[in-house]
């Protein structure tokens, strides 16, 4: 895993998306739906996904880790 500090400008995008395109706790939310539709496929053996199943994992975890950022959910 890498760490960076954010620019500027970078900190700028993500105030501005968060704050005229999206709401935070919708968009973890959206990230949550998403995650359990892939979890679905990838359990069910969907011959689209079969192929990209390690790159879903990743997107899986990552996608996880920003929703909880987002809209803390399955902290103890």
């Amino acid at each position: 895993m890498t760490t960076n500090n954010f620019t500027h400008e970078m900190e700028t995008r993500l105030n501005d998306f968060f704050t005229d395109k999206i709401d935070c706790k919708e968009m973890a939310k959206l990230i949550r739906e998403v995650n359990n539709a892939l979890s679905i496929c990838v359990m069910r053996k969907c011959e689209t996904i079969e192929a990209e199943i390690k790159n879903v994992d990743d997107n899986f975890y990552w996608l996880n880790k920003l929703a909880e950022v987002l809209d803390p959910y399955l902290e103890a």
